[in-house]
């Protein structure tokens, strides 16, 4: 019994658990084949009731239980979010395997809203029960671990659909089975005493000093650098206070909340935050709608699809661009704007040949190099932010981000998707997330080459100023 509770107080034991968890819960054979799924003899759905009626459902959802979900995950300590997102998960299975009818469907994408608004508590968790020295080992772990159950994932739909050993109901029978491994694995993980916000430790002094806990951080990276979440513990004089055991409590994590943001957002880290924002907006869009398009180039009817194949090839080009940004040697200060217009310009123009090409071949190839630039620059927009922020600030600037592109996405999707709105045809829409990310790449290229040439003229002035000074002088 001594034995479990130590190995349950180490860093190994919940990372494990937590490592279980996003692997089952991420293998999903049929999600590359959703699209012809829904609209074949399974579901008997129009393309346009999937685009126009049950897809748009998620944005919505999505964008509405965030927020709420974002304060419940760290007032609730993370464990029971996590053990209600995999419980969603199942009744988003169940009901794509049983259910019929938009309605259910549409039932189906907001169980899926809640997923996804939940995953804040996947990696959120950690911050609260892995010591900092472990933090970076243990995240490093968890993402490799949802990535590889991606791909296996992909590959395995890929390999059950060519081969048709199993047809598309007894591969999300299979997911089903999968998630439920993961909804048990989540039961066992340990219950964190303290979180980031209402949860949070402070010495006795502090909570003795009701200036204290309203006091103004100093700087961005107080207490903990840009690696640390928490400063380290003085001795006896700490123990954890629990903020909403007070009568303020709420109030003072909104006022900390809202504090934070303004600190956080400084010129440098605004643009990449705008980046961030404004690209995942298309992002996520393209990646809701590709197979309607896979779909509308060459009908799943006439061809052997390769859905999963290229879901698992862009998985493992995306990760190698991202893992490959850690040997590039670059002053992302100076060059960083140039960059990001530079690969948005790609990725528009990778847009552009899937929708207008007619080739099913170049739309795979297309998809693989646009989500492969997409992980190269968000692991950049990342990794410059979380350089300069505390673990707690980035968690929090990454909610806001996310929070800002899905107010994007959701008006793109009601003007541009849903049949309320202009309910346009899959060749319009993908003309204009193209045309988006063209707009995305002239605005942060345009920036990039103001910032250069103002840098060349101060550097030119400065010259000349030392240059000038010796005859001067004489």
């Amino acid at each position: 019994m001594y034995t479990l509770k130590r190995l349950q107080a180490g860093w190994g034991y919940p990372t494990a658990l937590l490592c279980v968890y996003g692997f089952f819960s991420t293998i999903k054979p049929m999600e590359p084949f959703l699209i012809p799924y829904l609209t074949g003899p399974d579901k008997n759905f129009t393309v346009e009731q999937v685009t126009g009626q049950i897809f748009p459902v998620w944005t919505y959802s999505y964008l509405v239980i965030l927020l709420p979900v974002f304060l419940l995950t760290d007032y609730l300590r993370y464990k029971p979010v996590i053990v209600f997102q995999c419980a969603n998960l199942l009744v988003t299975t169940a009901l794509l395997i049983w259910a019929e009818g938009v309605v259910a469907m549409q039932a189906m994408q907001f169980f899926y809203g809640v997923v996804t608004a939940s995953e804040v508590a996947y990696f959120s968790y950690i911050y609260s029960v892995v010591d900092l020295k472990h933090y970076q080992k243990a995240t490093s772990y968890c993402r490799s671990v949802q990535l590889l159950g991606y791909t296996l994932g992909a590959v395995l739909g890929q390999a059950l659909a060519s081969t048709a050993v199993m047809s598309y109901y007894h591969m999300f029978i299979m997911t089903l089975v999968l998630s439920g491994i993961a909804q048990v694995t989540c039961l066992f993980l340990p219950m964190p005493q303290r979180s980031m916000f209402f949860h949070r430790r402070h010495s006795r002094a502090e909570t003795t000093r009701p200036s204290a806990a309203s006091a103004p951080s100093n700087t961005l990276e107080e207490g903990n650098g840009a690696g640390g979440s928490r400063p380290p513990e003085a001795g006896k004089e700490a123990a954890e206070v629990p903020l909403q055991k007070s009568a303020k409590g709420c109030l003072r994590v909104m006022q900390h909340l809202w504090r934070d943001c303004r600190q956080c957002y400084s010129r440098s880290l605004l643009c990449w935050s705008i980046w961030w924002a404004l690209a995942t907006c298309g992002y996520n869009q393209t990646l809701n709608y590709v197979q309607v398009l896979w779909e509308h180039v060459e009908p799943s009817q006439n061809f052997t699809i390769y859905n999963g194949g290229v879901e698992a090839f862009s998985g493992l080009f995306g990760a190698a661009s991202a893992y490959g940004v850690g040997f590039i040697q670059v002053n992302w200060a100076a060059w960083g704007e140039l960059a990001l217009g530079s690969c948005s310009a790609l990725g528009a123009a990778a847009l552009f040949l899937m929708t207008f090409m007619g080739s099913i071949w170049v739309c795979y190839a297309g998809y693989i190099v646009f989500k492969s630039l997409y992980m190269l620059l968000i692991t950049i927009a990342m990794f410059q932010i979380a350089a300069e922020l505390s673990m707690e600030r980035y968690a929090l600037i990454f909610g806001v981000n996310t929070f800002g592109a899905l107010v994007l996405q959701t008006i793109l999707t009601a003007v541009v998707v849903d049949s309320r709105g202009l309910g346009l045809d899959i060749v319009s829409q993908f003309t204009i997330y193209g045309s988006y990310f063209a707009t995305i790449a002239a605005i942060f290229l345009l920036r990039g080459l103001y910032k250069l040439l103002v840098k060349q003229n101060s550097a030119r002035g400065v010259c000349g100023l030392q240059v000038s000074a010796p005859s001067g002088g004489s």
